[in-house]
């Protein structure tokens, strides 16, 4: 079963491979995002409790977060195996899915890092030409980013979990490292 958690910076690439591999092997891309945005559509009770937070502008706080993620990861889709995209974004949030996966009696996932330089980011994310996407509010996303990930990093790297692929090669590329880094890793 293949059970893989994604890290990287934001345009590291994560939601591009994730979707390519997640349709590789028949098993579902969770983007807790995407979660997110399903949710508020749906008018779901988690949903309409997210929609009073960001209609403050305020972060979803993390037990919702976790509520929605442990929804998601309870539907019957993810028995075979399933990619996260996003969560967790801290050790508190890793924690809690490491108990999640004990109580569903999902282990065996793997941490992927997907490592790209900084320079690489902002010139990646600047070609989006996204109105928010200013290179000080790039610069800014990337800090909070690497204060936040970093120990996160070293948790799994504890747990022997973690596996580094270089994101900064060709889209194939990046996707050939990333089978042959998972598969090395079963």
């Amino acid at each position: 079963m293949t059970r893989i958690i994604f890290l990287g910076p934001p345009g590291a690439g994560k939601g591009t491979q994730a979707k390519a591999l997640a349709k590789h092997w028949s098993i579902p891309h969770i983007s807790t995002g995407d979660i997110l945005r399903q949710a508020l559509s749906e008018q779901t009770p988690l949903g309409i409790e997210a929609q009073t937070y960001m209609d403050k502008g305020e972060l979803v706080p993390d037990r919702l977060v976790e509520a929605m993620v442990e929804e998601r990861l309870n539907q019957s889709d993810t028995k075979s195996g399933w990619i996260l995209d996003g969560f967790p974004r801290t050790v508190v949030q890793a924690a809690f899915l490491e108990k999640l996966l004990q109580n569903l009696s999902q282990g065996g996932e793997r941490v992927v890092n997907l490592d790209v330089p900084d320079e690489v980011v902002i010139e990646r994310l600047l070609q989006r030409g996204r109105k928010d996407d200013t290179e000080d509010v790039i610069r800014r996303r990337l800090q909070i980013y690497r204060s936040e990930t970093s120990p996160l990093i070293d948790y799994y790297c504890t747990r022997n979990q973690l596996v580094v692929v270089n994101g900064n090669q060709s889209l194939e590329d990046v996707t050939t490292e990333l089978e042959e880094a998972i598969a090395s890793a079963d």
